[in-house]
């Protein structure tokens, strides 16, 4: 049986504005975000740095999930935020990096 993965992620730019999304493959969305492919309030901003993210198993839970961080004021999505990444750091760097790494390991 296939497993199903869905993510709920936070994307940031150097001001702390922030952006909420869900997308079953999430190297591609931040991908498309880094590249600005789709015209919007993303892409106006420069929102283009992984700065939180989600795993669920269940696409109606990342939506749930994501309604009710979209929903919260900015203090308590920051403490989500540092909770994990206090200097705001962009997580994708380090994801695909070790992506890459254990993709080389595996074929060595």
């Amino acid at each position: 049986m296939r497993e199903h993965a869905y993510f709920v992620y936070i994307l940031a730019n150097r001001s702390r504005n922030t952006y909420i999304g869900v997308t079953n493959n999430l190297q591609r969305r931040i991908r498309e975000h880094k590249e600005r492919r789709n015209a919007g309030y993303a892409a106006n901003y420069g929102i283009d740095r992984l700065v939180y993210y989600e795993l669920h198993q269940y696409v109606i839970n990342a939506l749930t999930r994501e309604t009710e961080i979209k929903a919260w004021r900015r203090e308590k999505k920051t403490r989500l935020i540092e909770s994990v990444n206090p200097s705001w750091q962009d997580l994708s760097q380090e994801l695909w990096i070790e992506k890459a790494d254990s993709s080389a390991s595996r074929s060595e």
